[in-house]
């Protein structure tokens, strides 16, 4: 686990396999996304690396339902009160009324990859084939009171209801896996596309990059890979060139 913090109070916590992101304000703590099953353990000891626990945790914004971005919530919030947002659409992928997320199928058909196959390892190990629902999660509306600040941008492709969350006060854009940096199965570096399997609708995910180019921010936070430093524009337009 990697911690850095990227602007006054903006920490990206860098996971084995996935990322998420603490948004510290005073005593209070808004938690962007929140690993696998068995990243628990570690989201707690990001927390407590800034000074805060889960007790500080005012609200959990969810880019996306993937098992990667909410395995750890029903054991990190089992027992408290503390809102789950998203948006509209992806609250139900939230409550698994429906599930848009790579079949142990498509994976299996990649296997041959060496890069697959260490990384479906790792998935099996983090408790990725387990079955997670959020049933607490709720539609955003309207601007957020979090710690943070964060503007919602509802960017879908990746899944139905994918958002990206904006902090237009430090120029950073919270990226989910519409756009990334890095991937255990990618040897590319840099703004990028997931692999397509990846991908509920790739289409409209490169779709919703471009419509959302012009937004102001030149710091990247990806669910996958490392921090970016550069114009969002720029990134889509690298993760859009083949």
């Amino acid at each position: 686990m990697n911690i850095s913090e990227v602007a006054g109070g903006v920490h990206l916590v860098e996971g084995d396999a996935v990322n998420w992101i603490l948004l510290v304000d005073g005593s209070d703590v808004t938690l962007v996304d929140a690993g696998y099953p068995g990243d628990h353990d570690a989201v707690v000891a990001s927390l407590a690396a800034v000074g805060r626990s889960v007790d500080d945790v005012r609200g959990v914004l969810v880019t996306h339902a993937h098992v990667d971005h909410i395995g750890s919530l029903p054991k990190l919030l089992a027992g408290r009160s503390t809102p789950v947002l998203t948006s509209e659409v992806e609250v139900d992928h939230a409550h698994r009324d429906f599930l848009q997320q790579a079949t142990p199928a498509q994976v299996a058909r990649r296997a041959w990859r060496p890069r697959v196959l260490r990384w479906s390892l790792h998935v099996v190990k983090a408790g990725g084939t387990q079955d997670v629902s959020v049933p607490q999660a709720t539609a955003f509306t309207g601007r957020l009171d979090l710690p943070g600040r964060p503007v919602p941008v509802v960017a879908p492709g990746h899944t139905s209801g994918h958002t990206m969350y904006h902090l237009p006060q430090h120029g950073v854009l919270i990226s989910g896996d519409a756009l990334v940096t890095g991937h255990p199965i990618s040897a590319r570096r840099g703004p990028q596309l997931l692999d397509p399997m990846f991908h509920h609708d790739l289409a409209q995910n490169r779709r919703s990059l471009t419509a959302t180019r012009d937004l102001d921010a030149d710091t990247i936070l990806p669910g996958h890979g490392p921090l970016w430093r550069g114009r969002w524009s720029t990134a889509v337009d690298l993760a859009l060139t083949p």
